[in-house]
């Protein structure tokens, strides 16, 4: 069993960064393939960015490629989002989701993930 707790939402004005971090709980965090999502008011959940297990492997939307950046440090159990040049159209609520223990390909659907973290609100204003 893994719980997530995630931080570090605000409003921020375009252009500018925030920080996301995801603490688990639980021994086995450094075997999880850790991702974000979002969701937007109205719309579906929406894959962000995952890193594998082993810090291996990353993938990210074409949406946020070259602005956001994944990393985790196993040794304290956490995940970050780094997120910068942030435009009107990446509000939406972020989650944090650990999944698939030891697997190093692509992890891109909510239904791959089995641990979900409560969400944290990220409001770009233009």
């Amino acid at each position: 069993q893994v719980q997530l707790v995630e931080s570090g939402g605000g409003l921020v004005q375009a252009g500018g960064s925030l920080r996301l971090s995801c603490v688990a709980s639980g021994r086995t965090f450094s075997s999880y393939t850790m991702a974000w999502f979002r969701q937007a008011p109205g719309k579906e959940r929406e894959f962000v960015s995952f890193i594998s297990w082993n810090n291996g492997n990353t993938h990210y939307a074409d949406s946020v490629k070259g602005r956001f950046t994944i990393s985790r440090d196993n040794a304290k159990n956490t995940v970050a989002l780094q997120m910068n040049s942030l435009k009107p159209e990446d509000t939406a609520v972020y989650y944090c989701a650990a999944g698939a223990p030891w697997h190093t390909g692509l992890l891109l659907t909510t239904s791959q993930y089995d641990y979900w973290g409560q969400g944290t609100q990220v409001t770009v204003s233009s």
